[in-house]
């Protein structure tokens, strides 16, 4: 009889450990799974200078890793609860439908095509496609100047078939893996230029100030959105009105001016958020 009641209270304290363990699903909105689990895996990219990279003691640092944890801490969840997952363009929606985050701040365009996909709260910010050349390659002033050149992009992103489609039929478009793989091919003469959005492109060059430049004649709008599970409308309106808190309290221009300021980058004002 004493075992028996010895193995029932057992039973209903491991049972009340897992009623209040903070488990949810990735079905929940994002508020609730905030809440209820203290806690938020976000994604982001690792080689985005200013935007979003790691740095050397191994910690990230950039624009869009400080609107990640502005977002997290007014659903509740304070930085040292946040797990940083590495996405890449080519992983971000299958990284969002499988759950292995709960949110994508990782320089991710809104379109229409994504949109089936995923939901977007935002924008936070606007930019422009651009292109990243040689300072030995004065001639390259736009996108109409790469036909019959290298053209590299990463795979995901539809930059690069954009310029072939619209300004240079005749460019050959290469991939790698990465951004930073592309600047490295475009350093050793492997391509000619790089495109992406103009305020990547920007902390690149600033890195290497002696050898690259940035056109300056973006030709697309691109507007960076936070990416959610779809269907997400309640994580939507709070990510909505964290974004809109972060820039009426000042903290969104202050981000921007320490993490995309020194690349030289026009520091535009901020965007209006918008329904998606």
């Amino acid at each position: 009889m004493r075992l028996r009641a010895l193995l029932a209270a057992v039973f209903l304290l491991v049972t009340c450990v897992s009623c209040g363990s903070g488990q949810v699903s990735k079905d929940d909105p994002l508020p609730t799974r905030a809440r209820d689990g203290d806690h938020l895996t976000i994604g982001v990219r690792f080689d985005v200078p200013g935007l979003s990279q790691r740095t050397l003691d191994g910690r990230l640092a950039g624009f869009d890793v400080d609107v990640a944890t502005y977002i997290a801490h007014e659903l509740g969840v304070d930085a040292d609860r946040i797990t940083w997952h590495e996405t890449t363009p080519a992983h971000r929606e299958t990284d969002l439908a499988s759950g292995a985050v709960d949110l994508v701040v990782a320089t991710y365009s809104i379109t229409d095509k994504r949109k089936q996909q995923v939901s977007f709260a935002g924008p936070y910010f606007v930019t422009g496609q651009d292109l990243l050349v040689r300072l030995t390659s004065p001639d390259i002033t736009g996108p109409e100047s790469l036909n019959g050149r290298r053209l590299c992009s990463v795979p995901g992103t539809t930059s690069a078939q954009m310029v072939k489609d619209k300004f240079a039929q005749a460019v050959q478009l290469v991939e790698y893996p990465r951004y930073t793989d592309c600047v490295t091919a475009l350093l050793a003469n492997q391509v000619d230029a790089v495109t992406t959005d103009a305020v990547i492109l920007a902390g690149y060059a600033a890195q290497n100030p002696e050898l690259l430049r940035v056109a300056g004649r973006p030709f697309s709008t691109e507007r960076y959105g936070v990416g959610l599970r779809k269907g997400d409308t309640e994580g939507q309106r709070a990510v909505d009105d964290a974004i809109r808190k972060m820039v009426s309290s000042g903290a969104w221009a202050k981000s921007l001016a320490a993490n995309i300021g020194p690349s030289n980058y026009p520091l535009p004002k901020p965007p209006e958020i918008t329904e998606q």
